[in-house]
């Protein structure tokens, strides 16, 4: 005997979980990047809290402090 009930509900239900995952791409909105200051680094300690600070300053930071190491 063949087990058509047990089919027929897995297909109902790799049909239903098709169209929610169809539905959930197509409702995605795109995020807006950069905004707000986002992808900038706001300080968080010392004089400067509350400032964000800009990529240039911060690589010039980082490779003086890189170079008094070695």
């Amino acid at each position: 005997m063949r087990d058509t009930k047990t089919l027929e509900q897995y297909s109902k239900n790799a049909q239903k979980k098709l169209k929610e995952m169809n539905l959930f791409k197509s409702l995605k909105k795109e995020v807006n990047v950069g905004a707000n200051g986002t992808q900038d680094y706001v300080i968080k300690k010392g004089i400067n809290k509350g400032k964000i600070a800009k990529w240039k300053s911060i690589q010039k930071q980082t490779s003086a402090y890189q170079s008094e190491i070695f």
